[in-house]
Protein backbone atom coordinates (compact mmCIF):
# COMPACT_ATOMS: atom_id res chain seq x y z
CA UNK A 1 0.00 0.00 0.00
CA UNK A 2 2.59 2.44 -0.97
CA UNK A 3 1.49 5.53 -2.73
CA UNK A 4 4.54 6.03 -2.09
CA UNK A 5 2.27 7.08 0.24
CA UNK A 6 4.65 4.71 1.96
CA UNK A 7 7.72 6.97 1.79
CA UNK A 8 8.41 9.84 4.15
CA UNK A 9 7.69 12.30 1.39
CA UNK A 10 5.64 11.17 -1.61
CA UNK A 11 7.64 11.52 -4.79
CA UNK A 12 5.10 13.73 -5.93
CA UNK A 13 5.07 13.29 -21.45
CA UNK A 14 4.06 14.73 -23.98
CA UNK A 15 6.63 13.72 -26.41
CA UNK A 16 6.48 11.82 -29.65
CA UNK A 17 4.29 8.81 -30.25
CA UNK A 18 4.39 5.23 -31.43
CA UNK A 19 2.84 5.66 -34.81
CA UNK A 20 2.83 2.25 -36.44
CA UNK A 21 4.71 -0.26 -34.34
CA UNK A 22 7.54 -0.35 -36.91
CA UNK A 23 10.92 1.21 -36.20
CA UNK A 24 13.29 2.79 -38.66
CA UNK A 25 16.87 3.74 -37.95
CA UNK A 26 17.98 7.27 -37.24
CA UNK A 27 20.91 8.46 -39.32
CA UNK A 28 24.52 8.20 -38.10
CA UNK A 29 24.88 6.79 -34.55
CA UNK A 30 23.32 3.58 -33.23
CA UNK A 31 20.32 4.65 -31.14
CA UNK A 32 18.65 3.17 -28.12
CA UNK A 33 15.06 1.83 -28.46
CA UNK A 34 13.66 5.13 -27.19
CA UNK A 35 15.67 7.02 -29.82
CA UNK A 36 14.43 4.66 -32.53
CA UNK A 37 10.88 5.36 -31.48
CA UNK A 38 11.46 9.10 -31.62
CA UNK A 39 12.55 8.85 -35.23
CA UNK A 40 9.20 7.65 -36.49
CA UNK A 41 6.62 9.68 -38.32
CA UNK A 42 6.19 13.11 -36.86
CA UNK A 43 2.57 13.33 -37.99
CA UNK A 44 -0.43 13.56 -35.73
CA UNK A 45 -0.51 11.34 -32.65
CA UNK A 46 -2.41 8.07 -33.10
CA UNK A 47 -6.02 7.99 -32.00
CA UNK A 48 -5.41 4.65 -30.27
CA UNK A 49 -2.63 3.02 -28.27
CA UNK A 50 -2.18 -0.76 -28.15
CA UNK A 51 -1.11 -1.72 -24.63
CA UNK A 52 -1.18 -5.09 -22.90
CA UNK A 53 -3.20 -6.55 -25.76
CA UNK A 54 -5.91 -3.89 -25.57
CA UNK A 55 -6.71 -0.76 -27.55
CA UNK A 56 -7.10 2.58 -25.76
CA UNK A 57 -8.41 5.75 -27.34
CA UNK A 58 -6.15 8.75 -26.80
CA UNK A 59 -7.28 12.29 -26.03
CA UNK A 60 -5.96 15.61 -24.77
CA UNK A 61 -4.86 13.98 -21.48
CA UNK A 62 -2.55 11.45 -23.16
CA UNK A 63 1.06 12.06 -22.16
CA UNK A 64 2.76 8.62 -22.10
CA UNK A 65 6.12 9.04 -23.88
CA UNK A 66 7.81 6.61 -26.22
CA UNK A 67 10.70 6.27 -23.80
CA UNK A 68 8.37 4.58 -21.30
CA UNK A 69 6.11 2.41 -23.49
CA UNK A 70 8.83 -0.13 -24.48
CA UNK A 71 9.48 -0.78 -20.77
CA UNK A 72 5.97 -2.12 -20.03
CA UNK A 73 6.74 -5.72 -21.09
CA UNK A 74 10.07 -5.89 -19.20
CA UNK A 75 8.58 -6.76 -15.76
CA UNK A 76 11.91 -6.91 -13.97
CA UNK A 77 10.25 -8.24 -10.82
CA UNK A 78 9.48 -11.48 -12.68
CA UNK A 79 12.78 -11.95 -14.55
CA UNK A 80 14.68 -14.94 -13.13
CA UNK A 81 17.89 -14.02 -11.29
CA UNK A 82 17.30 -10.27 -11.64
CA UNK A 83 18.11 -8.37 -8.40
CA UNK A 84 14.56 -7.00 -8.18
CA UNK A 85 13.05 -10.43 -8.72
CA UNK A 86 15.39 -11.96 -6.13
CA UNK A 87 14.41 -9.25 -3.65
CA UNK A 88 10.74 -9.99 -4.29
CA UNK A 89 11.34 -13.69 -3.69
CA UNK A 90 13.08 -12.98 -0.40
CA UNK A 91 10.20 -10.82 0.85
CA UNK A 92 7.58 -13.30 -0.36
CA UNK A 93 9.34 -16.13 1.46
CA UNK A 94 8.21 -14.62 4.77
CA UNK A 95 4.53 -14.71 3.80
CA UNK A 96 3.32 -18.32 3.32
CA UNK A 97 1.15 -18.93 0.27
CA UNK A 98 -1.33 -20.83 2.43
CA UNK A 99 -2.34 -17.47 3.97
CA UNK A 100 -1.16 -14.87 1.45
CA UNK A 101 -2.30 -14.95 -2.18
CA UNK A 102 0.45 -13.63 -4.44
CA UNK A 103 -0.40 -11.19 -7.22
CA UNK A 104 2.65 -10.62 -9.40
CA UNK A 105 1.32 -10.19 -12.93
CA UNK A 106 -1.39 -7.54 -12.74
CA UNK A 107 -1.66 -5.19 -15.72
CA UNK A 108 -0.02 -1.77 -15.23
CA UNK A 109 -2.91 -0.14 -17.12
CA UNK A 110 -5.58 0.90 -14.60
CA UNK A 111 -8.46 3.33 -14.41
CA UNK A 112 -8.32 6.69 -12.69
CA UNK A 113 -10.95 5.31 -10.33
CA UNK A 114 -8.68 2.41 -9.34
CA UNK A 115 -5.55 4.51 -9.00
CA UNK A 116 -7.02 7.49 -7.15
CA UNK A 117 -10.76 7.39 -6.38
CA UNK A 118 -10.82 4.00 -4.66
CA UNK A 119 -8.16 5.23 -2.24
CA UNK A 120 -9.85 8.51 -1.43
CA UNK A 121 -7.44 10.84 -3.23
CA UNK A 122 -8.99 14.35 -3.29
CA UNK A 123 -9.81 15.72 -6.73
CA UNK A 124 -7.10 18.37 -6.34
CA UNK A 125 -4.38 15.98 -5.10
CA UNK A 126 -1.07 16.74 -6.89
CA UNK A 127 -0.62 13.07 -7.72
CA UNK A 128 -3.49 13.39 -10.22
CA UNK A 129 -1.66 16.06 -12.22
CA UNK A 130 -0.34 15.27 -15.68
CA UNK A 131 2.97 16.63 -14.45
CA UNK A 132 3.20 13.63 -12.08
CA UNK A 133 1.23 10.80 -13.71
CA UNK A 134 1.31 9.11 -17.12
CA UNK A 135 -2.15 9.31 -18.65
CA UNK A 136 -3.28 7.04 -21.48
CA UNK A 137 -6.47 9.07 -21.64
CA UNK A 138 -8.52 11.05 -19.15
CA UNK A 139 -9.96 7.87 -17.57
CA UNK A 140 -6.91 5.59 -17.79
CA UNK A 141 -3.35 5.77 -16.41
CA UNK A 142 -0.23 3.72 -15.91
CA UNK A 143 -0.52 2.82 -12.22
CA UNK A 144 1.50 5.04 -9.91
CA UNK A 145 1.42 2.53 -7.03
CA UNK A 146 0.47 -1.07 -6.32
CA UNK A 147 -2.38 0.22 -4.15
CA UNK A 148 -4.35 0.78 -7.35
CA UNK A 149 -5.32 -2.90 -7.06
CA UNK A 150 -6.04 -2.85 -3.35
CA UNK A 151 -9.81 -2.29 -3.36
CA UNK A 152 -10.32 -5.00 -6.00
CA UNK A 153 -8.31 -7.52 -3.98
CA UNK A 154 -10.08 -6.66 -0.74
CA UNK A 155 -13.37 -7.07 -2.60
CA UNK A 156 -12.35 -10.48 -4.00
CA UNK A 157 -11.57 -11.62 -0.44
CA UNK A 158 -9.72 -14.67 -1.78
CA UNK A 159 -7.59 -15.26 1.32
CA UNK A 160 -6.79 -13.71 4.73
CA UNK A 161 -3.71 -12.00 3.28
CA UNK A 162 -2.08 -11.04 0.02
CA UNK A 163 1.10 -9.64 -1.49
CA UNK A 164 1.38 -7.62 -4.70
CA UNK A 165 4.57 -6.91 -6.62
CA UNK A 166 4.46 -4.75 -9.72
CA UNK A 167 6.10 -2.17 -11.93
CA UNK A 168 4.76 1.35 -11.30
CA UNK A 169 5.16 4.55 -13.28
CA UNK A 170 5.72 8.20 -12.40
CA UNK A 171 7.15 11.29 -14.02
CA UNK A 172 10.13 12.11 -11.84
CA UNK A 173 13.64 13.46 -11.49
CA UNK A 174 16.66 12.09 -13.35
CA UNK A 175 19.38 10.90 -11.00
CA UNK A 176 20.96 7.70 -9.71
CA UNK A 177 17.97 6.74 -7.58
CA UNK A 178 14.99 7.77 -9.76
CA UNK A 179 13.58 6.24 -12.94
CA UNK A 180 10.18 6.64 -14.63
CA UNK A 181 9.50 2.96 -13.90
CA UNK A 182 10.19 1.37 -10.54
CA UNK A 183 8.86 -1.54 -8.53
CA UNK A 184 6.79 -1.77 -5.40
CA UNK A 185 5.61 -4.57 -3.19
CA UNK A 186 2.77 -4.36 -0.74
CA UNK A 187 1.05 -6.83 1.51
CA UNK A 188 -1.87 -7.03 3.88
CA UNK A 189 -3.30 -9.39 6.49
CA UNK A 190 -6.95 -9.24 7.53
CA UNK A 191 -9.16 -10.83 10.17
CA UNK A 192 -12.95 -11.02 9.90
CA UNK A 193 -15.07 -10.25 12.96
CA UNK A 194 -17.74 -12.68 11.76
CA UNK A 195 -15.29 -15.54 11.37
CA UNK A 196 -13.36 -15.45 14.66
CA UNK A 197 -14.65 -17.05 17.85
CA UNK A 198 -16.82 -14.66 19.84
CA UNK A 199 -15.92 -11.84 17.40
CA UNK A 200 -12.76 -11.45 19.53
CA UNK A 201 -10.28 -10.12 16.98
CA UNK A 202 -7.56 -9.42 19.56
CA UNK A 203 -7.59 -13.00 20.85
CA UNK A 204 -7.49 -14.43 17.31
CA UNK A 205 -4.56 -12.21 16.32
CA UNK A 206 -2.54 -13.05 19.43
CA UNK A 207 -3.14 -16.74 18.75
CA UNK A 208 -1.82 -16.36 15.19
CA UNK A 209 1.18 -14.43 16.52
CA UNK A 210 2.13 -17.29 18.85
CA UNK A 211 2.62 -19.54 15.82
CA UNK A 212 5.01 -17.13 14.07
CA UNK A 213 8.79 -17.63 14.20
CA UNK A 214 10.73 -15.40 16.59
CA UNK A 215 14.11 -13.72 16.11
CA UNK A 216 16.90 -12.45 18.34
CA UNK A 217 17.58 -9.14 16.55
CA UNK A 218 17.79 -5.97 18.63
CA UNK A 219 14.61 -3.88 18.15
CA UNK A 220 14.15 -0.27 19.28
CA UNK A 221 10.43 0.51 19.66
CA UNK A 222 10.09 3.21 22.35
CA UNK A 223 6.71 4.73 21.47
CA UNK A 224 3.24 3.59 22.52
CA UNK A 225 1.19 1.79 19.87
CA UNK A 226 -1.18 4.74 19.58
CA UNK A 227 -0.93 8.42 20.40
CA UNK A 228 -3.93 10.77 20.25
CA UNK A 229 -2.08 13.32 18.12
CA UNK A 230 0.95 11.66 16.55
CA UNK A 231 -0.49 8.22 15.77
CA UNK A 232 -4.22 8.11 16.48
CA UNK A 233 -6.46 5.12 17.01
CA UNK A 234 -9.39 4.76 14.59
CA UNK A 235 -11.67 4.86 17.61
CA UNK A 236 -14.91 4.64 15.63
CA UNK A 237 -13.87 1.26 14.26
CA UNK A 238 -11.18 -0.35 16.41
CA UNK A 239 -10.58 -0.99 20.09
CA UNK A 240 -7.16 -0.39 21.63
CA UNK A 241 -6.89 -4.12 22.37
CA UNK A 242 -7.46 -4.97 18.72
CA UNK A 243 -4.87 -2.50 17.52
CA UNK A 244 -2.30 -3.63 20.07
CA UNK A 245 -2.64 -7.19 18.78
CA UNK A 246 -2.63 -6.22 15.08
CA UNK A 247 0.41 -3.97 15.57
CA UNK A 248 2.33 -6.77 17.29
CA UNK A 249 1.51 -9.20 14.46
CA UNK A 250 2.49 -6.62 11.84
CA UNK A 251 5.80 -5.80 13.48
CA UNK A 252 6.79 -9.44 14.00
CA UNK A 253 5.95 -10.18 10.34
CA UNK A 254 8.05 -7.31 8.97
CA UNK A 255 10.92 -7.79 11.38
CA UNK A 256 11.12 -11.30 9.95
CA UNK A 257 11.46 -9.79 6.47
CA UNK A 258 14.39 -7.65 7.60
CA UNK A 259 16.09 -10.62 9.24
CA UNK A 260 15.67 -12.65 6.05
CA UNK A 261 16.96 -9.91 3.76
CA UNK A 262 19.88 -8.47 5.67
CA UNK A 263 21.17 -11.50 7.56
CA UNK A 264 21.54 -13.36 4.27
CA UNK A 265 23.13 -10.36 2.60
CA UNK A 266 25.54 -9.89 5.51
CA UNK A 267 26.67 -13.53 5.42
CA UNK A 268 27.33 -13.50 1.70
CA UNK A 269 29.06 -10.13 1.76
CA UNK A 270 31.27 -11.24 4.62
CA UNK A 271 32.17 -14.37 2.69
CA UNK A 272 33.06 -12.18 -0.29
CA UNK A 273 35.00 -9.83 2.02
CA UNK A 274 32.78 -6.97 0.87
CA UNK A 275 32.46 -5.65 4.41
CA UNK A 276 36.19 -5.01 4.60
CA UNK A 277 38.21 -5.39 7.74
CA UNK A 278 35.89 -3.31 9.95
CA UNK A 279 34.25 -5.24 12.79
CA UNK A 280 30.82 -6.58 11.93
CA UNK A 281 28.08 -4.53 13.59
CA UNK A 282 25.02 -6.37 14.86
CA UNK A 283 21.84 -6.06 12.81
CA UNK A 284 19.49 -3.57 14.48
CA UNK A 285 15.91 -2.51 13.75
CA UNK A 286 13.90 0.46 14.94
CA UNK A 287 10.27 1.53 14.60
CA UNK A 288 9.47 5.19 13.94
CA UNK A 289 6.03 6.80 14.14
CA UNK A 290 4.81 7.97 10.75
CA UNK A 291 1.85 9.26 8.82
CA UNK A 292 0.38 7.54 5.75
CA UNK A 293 -3.01 8.32 4.21
CA UNK A 294 -4.11 4.66 4.18
CA UNK A 295 -3.22 3.55 7.72
CA UNK A 296 -3.50 4.68 11.33
CA UNK A 297 -1.58 4.15 13.49
CA UNK A 298 1.40 4.01 11.12
CA UNK A 299 5.12 3.30 11.33
CA UNK A 300 8.30 3.27 9.30
CA UNK A 301 10.75 0.42 9.77
CA UNK A 302 14.43 1.35 9.70
CA UNK A 303 17.45 -0.96 9.67
CA UNK A 304 21.03 -0.21 10.70
CA UNK A 305 23.09 -1.24 7.69
CA UNK A 306 26.73 -0.51 6.94
CA UNK A 307 26.97 2.22 9.53
CA UNK A 308 23.74 4.11 8.89
CA UNK A 309 20.03 3.97 9.66
CA UNK A 310 18.05 3.35 6.47
CA UNK A 311 14.31 3.77 6.01
CA UNK A 312 13.13 0.46 4.59
CA UNK A 313 9.33 0.40 4.43
CA UNK A 314 6.06 1.91 5.67
CA UNK A 315 3.15 0.15 7.29
CA UNK A 316 0.21 0.46 9.67
CA UNK A 317 -3.32 -0.55 10.61
CA UNK A 318 -5.47 -0.27 7.49
CA UNK A 319 -7.90 2.64 7.38
CA UNK A 320 -11.31 1.11 7.88
CA UNK A 321 -13.02 3.29 5.26
CA UNK A 322 -10.98 1.49 2.57
CA UNK A 323 -12.41 -1.84 3.67
CA UNK A 324 -15.92 -0.43 4.01
CA UNK A 325 -15.74 1.04 0.50
CA UNK A 326 -14.50 -2.32 -0.81
CA UNK A 327 -17.58 -4.05 0.62
CA UNK A 328 -15.82 -5.94 3.46
CA UNK A 329 -16.69 -3.82 6.53
CA UNK A 330 -16.21 -6.69 8.99
CA UNK A 331 -12.53 -7.08 8.15
CA UNK A 332 -9.66 -5.27 9.84
CA UNK A 333 -5.93 -5.70 9.79
CA UNK A 334 -2.59 -4.33 8.66
CA UNK A 335 -0.79 -3.41 5.44
CA UNK A 336 2.75 -2.53 4.36
CA UNK A 337 4.56 -1.26 1.29
CA UNK A 338 8.20 -1.35 0.21
CA UNK A 339 10.18 -0.10 -2.79
CA UNK A 340 11.91 -3.12 -4.33
CA UNK A 341 14.42 -1.11 -6.39
CA UNK A 342 15.82 0.68 -3.35
CA UNK A 343 16.12 -2.51 -1.31
CA UNK A 344 17.73 -4.38 -4.21
CA UNK A 345 20.25 -1.58 -4.68
CA UNK A 346 21.11 -1.77 -0.97
CA UNK A 347 21.37 -5.56 -0.86
CA UNK A 348 23.43 -5.92 -4.02
CA UNK A 349 25.41 -2.63 -3.71
CA UNK A 350 24.14 -1.35 -7.06
CA UNK A 351 25.10 2.35 -7.34
CA UNK A 352 22.81 3.53 -10.15
CA UNK A 353 19.17 2.62 -10.82
CA UNK A 354 19.83 2.60 -14.59
CA UNK A 355 21.87 -0.57 -14.11
CA UNK A 356 18.72 -2.43 -13.10
CA UNK A 357 17.48 -1.96 -16.67
CA UNK A 358 20.76 -3.02 -18.28
CA UNK A 359 20.63 -6.02 -20.63
CA UNK A 360 24.41 -6.32 -20.63
CA UNK A 361 25.48 -9.85 -19.67
CA UNK A 362 28.27 -8.37 -17.56
CA UNK A 363 25.49 -7.16 -15.26
CA UNK A 364 22.97 -9.99 -15.42
CA UNK A 365 25.53 -12.76 -15.04
CA UNK A 366 26.49 -11.53 -11.58
CA UNK A 367 23.22 -12.65 -9.96
CA UNK A 368 21.76 -16.12 -9.55
CA UNK A 369 19.57 -17.16 -6.60
CA UNK A 370 18.28 -15.87 -3.27
CA UNK A 371 20.89 -18.04 -1.55
CA UNK A 372 23.70 -16.18 -3.26
CA UNK A 373 23.39 -12.44 -2.57
CA UNK A 374 26.72 -10.93 -3.54
CA UNK A 375 27.66 -7.28 -4.16
CA UNK A 376 27.66 -5.95 -7.70
CA UNK A 377 31.08 -5.58 -9.28
CA UNK A 378 31.39 -2.61 -11.61
CA UNK A 379 32.24 -3.73 -15.16
CA UNK A 380 32.89 -0.26 -16.58
CA UNK A 381 33.18 3.33 -15.48
CA UNK A 382 33.23 5.83 -18.27
CA UNK A 383 33.80 9.53 -17.69
CA UNK A 384 30.96 11.98 -17.24
CA UNK A 385 30.29 14.73 -19.73
CA UNK A 386 28.53 17.76 -18.24
CA UNK A 387 26.54 20.24 -20.33
CA UNK A 388 24.51 23.22 -19.11
CA UNK A 389 21.31 24.56 -20.61
CA UNK A 390 19.85 27.91 -19.51
CA UNK A 391 16.57 29.45 -20.55
CA UNK A 392 14.01 32.14 -19.79
CA UNK A 393 10.49 31.10 -18.92
CA UNK A 394 7.69 32.89 -20.70
CA UNK A 395 6.30 35.84 -18.79
CA UNK A 396 2.63 35.17 -19.57
CA UNK A 397 0.64 32.55 -17.72
CA UNK A 398 -1.43 29.70 -19.11
CA UNK A 399 -3.30 26.67 -17.80
CA UNK A 400 -1.87 23.83 -15.72
CA UNK A 401 1.48 22.22 -16.51
CA UNK A 402 2.28 18.72 -17.60
CA UNK A 403 3.88 19.54 -20.91
CA UNK A 404 2.23 22.81 -21.98
CA UNK A 405 4.15 25.92 -22.94
CA UNK A 406 5.78 26.93 -19.69
CA UNK A 407 5.55 30.25 -17.94
CA UNK A 408 6.78 31.00 -14.45
CA UNK A 409 3.26 30.25 -13.23
CA UNK A 410 2.88 26.75 -14.68
CA UNK A 411 6.46 25.53 -15.09
CA UNK A 412 7.03 22.03 -13.70
CA UNK A 413 10.50 20.52 -13.48
CA UNK A 414 9.18 17.09 -14.45
CA UNK A 415 8.49 18.46 -17.94
CA UNK A 416 12.21 19.20 -18.32
CA UNK A 417 13.07 15.71 -17.06
CA UNK A 418 10.72 14.04 -19.54
CA UNK A 419 12.18 15.91 -22.52
CA UNK A 420 15.75 15.09 -21.48
CA UNK A 421 14.86 11.45 -20.79
CA UNK A 422 13.01 11.09 -24.11
CA UNK A 423 16.05 12.32 -26.04
CA UNK A 424 18.95 11.00 -23.98
CA UNK A 425 17.44 7.85 -22.52
CA UNK A 426 19.86 5.95 -20.31
CA UNK A 427 22.78 8.01 -21.62
CA UNK A 428 21.75 10.65 -19.07
CA UNK A 429 23.00 9.98 -15.54
CA UNK A 430 21.51 13.05 -13.90
CA UNK A 431 19.86 16.44 -14.35
CA UNK A 432 20.36 19.09 -11.67
CA UNK A 433 19.08 22.65 -11.28
CA UNK A 434 22.24 24.71 -10.72
CA UNK A 435 20.93 28.27 -10.94
CA UNK A 436 17.73 30.30 -11.08
CA UNK A 437 16.99 33.98 -10.76
CA UNK A 438 14.39 36.59 -11.60
CA UNK A 439 15.29 39.65 -13.66
CA UNK A 440 14.83 42.76 -11.48
CA UNK A 441 13.20 44.78 -14.25
CA UNK A 442 11.33 42.40 -16.56
CA UNK A 443 10.55 39.98 -13.69
CA UNK A 444 11.17 37.08 -16.08
CA UNK A 445 12.53 33.95 -14.48
CA UNK A 446 15.67 32.18 -15.68
CA UNK A 447 16.60 28.53 -15.01
CA UNK A 448 19.86 26.71 -15.62
CA UNK A 449 20.13 22.88 -15.56
CA UNK A 450 23.31 20.80 -15.66
CA UNK A 451 23.00 17.51 -17.56
CA UNK A 452 25.45 14.67 -17.00
CA UNK A 453 25.77 12.50 -20.11
CA UNK A 454 27.38 9.20 -19.12
CA UNK A 455 27.15 5.72 -20.63
CA UNK A 456 27.79 2.39 -18.90
CA UNK A 457 28.98 0.84 -22.15
CA UNK A 458 31.38 3.31 -23.74
CA UNK A 459 32.99 6.71 -23.42
CA UNK A 460 30.82 9.34 -25.05
CA UNK A 461 32.77 11.67 -27.29
CA UNK A 462 32.26 15.39 -26.85
CA UNK A 463 30.69 15.45 -30.31
CA UNK A 464 28.15 12.77 -29.35
CA UNK A 465 27.29 14.61 -26.14
CA UNK A 466 26.98 17.88 -28.05
CA UNK A 467 24.57 16.28 -30.57
CA UNK A 468 22.37 15.00 -27.77
CA UNK A 469 22.54 18.32 -25.97
CA UNK A 470 21.50 20.27 -29.06
CA UNK A 471 18.48 17.98 -29.40
CA UNK A 472 17.62 18.61 -25.76
CA UNK A 473 17.83 22.36 -26.21
CA UNK A 474 15.66 22.21 -29.31
CA UNK A 475 13.13 20.02 -27.48
CA UNK A 476 12.93 22.41 -24.53
CA UNK A 477 12.41 25.36 -26.84
CA UNK A 478 9.76 23.64 -28.95
CA UNK A 479 7.79 21.80 -26.29
CA UNK A 480 8.03 24.19 -23.38
CA UNK A 481 8.21 27.43 -25.33
CA UNK A 482 11.23 28.63 -23.35
CA UNK A 483 13.78 31.13 -24.68
CA UNK A 484 17.27 29.66 -24.68
CA UNK A 485 20.05 31.80 -23.28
Amino acid sequence: MKSTAWSRASRLAKSSWIASGTWRSCPQRQPSPSRLLRCQSTGKPPTNLQLEGKSYQTDSWTNVPNSVLPLLPRRLHLQPSHPISLTRELVESRFPSSTYTRYNNLSPVVTVAQNFDSLGFPSDHPGRNRSDTYYINKDTVLRTHTSAHEADIFRQNASPGYTISADVYRRDAIDRSHYPVFHQMEGARMWNRRQVWGRDIAKAVWKDLERMPKHNIEVDDPNPTVHPKRNPLQADHHSLEEVEAIAAHLKRSLEGVVVELFSKARRNMAAANALGSSPEEPLKIRWVEAYFPFTSPSWELEVFWQGDWLELLGCGVTKQHLLINAGVPDQLGWAFGVGLDRVAMLLFSIPDIRLLWSQDERFSSQFSTIDNITPFKAFSKHPACYKDVAFWLRSSSSSAGGGLKSSAQNFHENDVMEIVREIGGDLVEGVTLVDEFQHPVSRRKSMCYRINYQSFEKTLSNQEANELHEEVKAGLSKKLGVELR
